[in-house]
């Protein structure tokens, strides 16, 4: 039976899709821009539909015909002029839409994240689990955090009472290989500071799993785990400037540890495409961790270790830089 990707070409989106694919399974690639689905190699398997999470035809269409959903489409903009029309709509609007025409769909992996786990107020050091719910979020205070939760907890109520299996993943920051030069930014625009950017880092702690394991965590989890369950995806967490002095012992290239001043950081916050004052103000010397309890054994991970997730994701940015 053909699984429907939606966000196909997002980088854990086009992940899935070539990991189905290497099992022989039949994939419909939900794309908004079919020029991209270029970086999905030739394969009598795939299919690929253009369609939006606005227009319900094109969504209607889409679904048609497939019984297992992985619901990947999603959208991170740091510095969204309309939080609510950038960030927040494209996902509570876009899975009420999708529960709209999922009338014969039997399961459904939903792509969340841990932000609609982690409190915008938060103790630092703090251990978070998938009990807890970022509850606290507003579009003023935290965007993000308030469109992942928001649309969990929309598509779980839509579920209930229904005989369909519906499991949400929560990665934690997605690193690895990409797959075409517009993954570079996202989540991976944190590795590409060390490829590209200024020689010094931020006081910034990171928490990341491989993409490789997000995306077999949501083909296994149409069979594998327990129905209704979140699970995060947290492989390790580092501060910036380890992860700099991880990069310089695994290659032969020394990269930037050089940890900038607080008040330099909140004033290359006003000038840099990425960053916020607001944002460097919440996470300067701030971490949270995350227990994952046995996600990587009920949905049978590839476990990648964490020098591997680094040099790898460091080679394929070099390869389209």
């Amino acid at each position: 039976m053909t699984v429907l990707v939606t966000g196909a070409t997002g980088f854990i989106g086009a992940h899935i899709v070539l990991e189905l694919l290497s099992r022989h399974i039949p994939v419909r690639a939900m794309v908004r821009d079919e020029k991209l689905s270029n970086m999905f190699p030739k394969n009598d398997l795939l299919e690929v539909v253009k369609a939006d999470l606005f227009d319900i035809d094109s969504l209607r269409a889409a679904v048609h015909g497939c019984e297992d959903v992985i619901h990947c489409a999603a959208a991170l903009y740091v510095r969204a002029k309309d939080v609510q029309k950038d960030v927040i709509d494209p996902s509570i609007i876009g899975v009420e839409n999708l529960c709209a025409v999922m009338h014969d769909v039997k399961r459904i992996i939903h792509t969340s994240s841990v932000a609609a786990i982690r409190p915008t107020k938060y103790q630092n050091g703090q251990v978070l689990s998938n009990e807890d719910w970022c509850d606290d979020a507003t579009v003023t205070s935290n965007g993000y955090g308030l469109a992942k939760s928001e649309a969990e907890k929309r598509i779980r109520v839509w579920a209930e009472g229904k005989d369909i299996r519906l499991v949400t993943i929560h990665p934690s920051v997605v690193f690895g290989p990409v797959l075409h030069k517009r993954h570079i930014e996202g989540s991976m625009s944190y590795l590409k500071h060390f490829v590209k950017g200024p020689p010094f880092v931020f006081d910034i702690h990171i928490n990341f799993v491989d993409v490789r394991d997000v995306a077999v965590a949501h083909v296994n989890a149409l069979d594998h785990g327990n129905d209704r369950q979140r699970y995060i995806l947290h492989k390790k967490g580092m501060w910036m400037k380890e992860i700099g002095h991880a990069l310089t012992s695994l290659r032969s290239k020394k990269y930037t540890t050089r940890k900038l001043a607080k008040p330099l950081a909140y004033f290359v916050a006003l000038i840099h495409p990425k960053l916020t004052l607001k944002r460097l103000r919440e996470s300067l010397g701030k971490h949270v961790n995350y227990d994952v309890k046995d996600t990587f054994e009920a949905l049978r991970l590839p476990n990648f270790e964490v020098h591997t997730t680094l040099n790898d994701a460091v080679d394929s940015i070099e390869a389209y830089i």
